[in-house]
């Protein structure tokens, strides 16, 4: 944490109806010059319907492997070229390596452990997955959501995804200290304590060598809170060595 207090100088989460106190903590950490309402704006026009959803689909009965990725838009290509976000990538590793499980896309832009909580029922139901990676929680943090409420959502989704026959990848994320030391290390604490008790494989940060370096500025969009197209293959990398041992 002490490497992303010190280095990080850009948020990377989604300004999805974040309170006004969460407005005004970001803005005035950030140093923004513009309102932040103007870019919460923004986020959402570009966005196509408001949420951009690339959940597949197209049968009711998904081949024995298939990983399922429910993110937010971190894992959603926001404002990336379509086909250029780390899901795209990984489905290049995986054809490099010959291995042919199918991935499905169930990221949505904005979403919550809540939400996520909400649809993982039917798209387990939809695709019956053979492993499940569970990439949310930012936005939680943004909204200064309880940390008890995250860390329930995030069992909860684990557990469904168990019972419904599927490994599980937990993807974790870390905020700046904004919130204060005991909101941002609880945080970043939650999600190996989750996949701790629940036993299930742990990336400790997604965001490892993007946000957490001297030259961040250069490894995010224009809007400074989404990774660019040129850090989608180091978010790849963060995840693959966990992810590949679940898939052998």
């Amino acid at each position: 944490m002490s490497a992303l207090s010190e280095n990080l100088k850009f948020a990377w989460l989604d300004f999805s109806k974040p309170d006004r106190a969460a407005q005004n903590r970001w803005s005035s950490w950030l140093g923004w010059s513009r309102p932040l309402g103007a870019l919460l704006v923004a986020t959402c026009l570009n966005t196509p319907g408001g949420v951009h959803a690339q959940a597949e689909a197209k049968t009711l009965t998904a081949p024995a492997g298939t990983i399922l990725v429910v993110g937010d838009s971190l894992s959603a290509e926001y404002g990336l070229k379509r086909g250029t976000g780390w899901v795209p990538l990984l489905e290049k590793q995986l054809a490099s390596e010959k291995k042919s499980a199918r991935v499905v896309n169930a990221s949505i832009s904005g979403d919550t452990t809540s939400g996520g909580r909400s649809r993982l029922p039917a798209l387990l139901a939809q695709h019956r997955p053979a492993t499940v990676v569970i990439e949310l929680g930012g936005n939680d943090a943004l909204r200064g959501l309880p940390l008890d409420m995250t860390a329930q959502n995030l069992a909860a989704m684990t557990q469904a995804a168990k019972k419904a026959g599927a490994k599980v990848l937990l993807v974790g994320m870390q905020v700046p200290p904004n919130y204060g030391s005991a909101y941002t290390n609880g945080f970043a604490r939650l999600f190996g304590q989750v996949a701790k008790a629940e036993q299930v494989a742990l990336v400790p940060f997604f965001l490892k060598g993007i946000a957490d370096v001297d030259d961040a500025a250069s490894r995010f969009q224009a809007d400074r809170i989404h990774p660019n197209e040129q850090s989608q293959s180091q978010m790849l990398a963060n995840v693959w060595p966990e992810l590949k041992k679940l898939i052998k």
